[in-house]
């Protein structure tokens, strides 16, 4: 099979309708490697990054209300820096740049999860709106 590990995407395929910051960015620990006090954070086993993440929610209106808050992990030698507010919104919009999402099944539900990484946020671009809003 061609794909092996992680399927690269783009952000409107994850986000048609985009998606606000609602948590800060923090460095992922490494728990199978942290002990006797001692932290240990995560590195990416492919490209050796540390892991951040953080906390968007999706904008789209028909997203389930537990699925509206989803954690993107970002892949960077230092701590991304989340783009400016817009003045008079009380969140933050955001992209993200070369997503990647990697498929699993959720030990708790049993059921089809994604783990959704990046290598980069910014503030949005303006670009079209989804297909069935145009």
């Amino acid at each position: 099979m061609a794909i092996q590990g992680p399927i690269p995407i783009g952000f409107d395929q994850v986000f048609p309708y985009g998606c606000y910051l609602v948590g800060e960015v923090e460095q992922v620990k490494d728990f199978d490697a942290s002990a006797n006090g001692r932290t240990v954070f995560a590195k990416d086993r492919v490209t050796g990054e540390l892991v951040w993440q953080v906390a968007v929610m999706d904008a789209d209106p028909a997203a389930k209300i537990s699925q509206k808050t989803v954690a993107v992990k970002i892949l960077a030698p230092t701590q991304p820096v989340a783009p400016a507010a817009a003045p008079g919104l009380p969140i933050v919009p955001v992209e993200f740049d070369g997503m990647t999402v990697t498929p699993y099944v959720a030990q708790n539900t049993g059921r089809l999860a994604y783990s959704i990484r990046a290598t980069g946020m910014r503030a949005p671009r303006a670009h079209a709106k989804p297909k069935d809003q145009a």
